[in-house]
């Protein structure tokens, strides 16, 4: 009878560098992006209901996104700081957010900007 060959079974990820990115970060709420911060979103982009980045483009785009003009990176303080806040269509935030984090899903360590 034939005998059926061993399935290849990787080795468990060992190392952080190693890990898929969302075992690497805590979830949205310990990072600060909880129903406190959903309330404030709503209402900033209530009153800035445009792209800033498009708006330079000469382009008007709605603002869906929040961003941190200077990323906080857990400084909770610079977090609420409403006047590092900018309103950015989503397309805006991806990119920004892609080049300050290094690509898509790859974040920097603390420490190298």
């Amino acid at each position: 009878m034939p005998v059926k060959p061993a399935t290849h079974r990787p080795h468990a990820h060992t190392t952080k560098r190693h890990q898929a990115p969302e075992q690497q970060r805590s979830t949205s709420a310990q990072r600060g992006y909880g129903y406190k911060w959903q309330k404030a979103r709503k209402g900033f982009l209530a009153k800035h209901p445009l792209c800033v980045h498009c708006q330079l483009q000469d382009k008007v785009t709605a603002a869906t996104d929040v961003d941190h003009i200077i990323p906080h990176r857990g400084d909770m303080v610079l977090f609420w700081d409403r006047d590092n806040w900018q309103g950015l269509c989503h397309a805006c935030h991806s990119t920004k957010t892609a080049s300050e984090d290094g690509g898509f899903g790859n974040q920097r360590p603390r420490g190298s900007e």
